[in-house]
């Protein structure tokens, strides 16, 4: 992260600028788009630069290869993985130059709200963004805007088109 220095007092003290920061989950679903969305127009209010967070579920890696017991299946979906990821990468960024947003991309694996949390305090996020989820299954097991909420890493945003 970058950061300006900020002269304070007749002491001359130095200290840093903290720099707004908007983190945002991104699937590639339609209600993600809609709170990377949400997350630019708040960065522009801000002044704020956005770092949106893919996070590839490691259980979905780990089930598929114990069920098909072979690295193969590992490797095939370690590579689909980062062939997604590419593909919202480079969406997202010309959705950013559409918008005017400074954006950051990250790739990590992992359970989506725990590695939201974690990039959000790598980066001092002032807020977490994500879409409100359309799975049935979150509607028993909760959603990751309400694991998100439970972990308190930040302040969190679910964007509810």
């Amino acid at each position: 992260m970058s950061t300006d220095p900020l002269t304070v007092g007749q002491g001359q003290k130095t200290r840093e600028k903290h720099r707004a920061t908007v983190v945002v989950g991104l699937d590639g679903s339609d209600t993600s788009w809609d709170a990377c969305s949400w997350a630019c127009g708040e960065a522009r209010r801000l002044g704020a630069r956005i770092v949106a967070v893919y996070v590839t579920p490691i259980a979905e890696v780990g089930l598929a290869a114990t069920a098909a017991g072979a690295a193969a299946v590992t490797e095939a979906l370690d590579e689909s993985a980062a062939r997604q990821a590419e593909q919202l990468r480079e969406q997202l960024f010309r959705t950013a130059l559409d918008g005017g947003c400074e954006m950051e991309f990250v790739h990590a694996r992992g359970e989506p709200a725990s590695e939201l949390v974690r990039v959000a305090e790598a980066v001092q996020a002032d807020q977490i963004v994500v879409g409100r989820s359309t799975k049935a299954l979150h509607h028993v097991a909760g959603s990751i805007g309400r694991r998100l909420i439970a972990k308190r890493g930040a302040p969190v945003v679910v964007v509810v088109p």
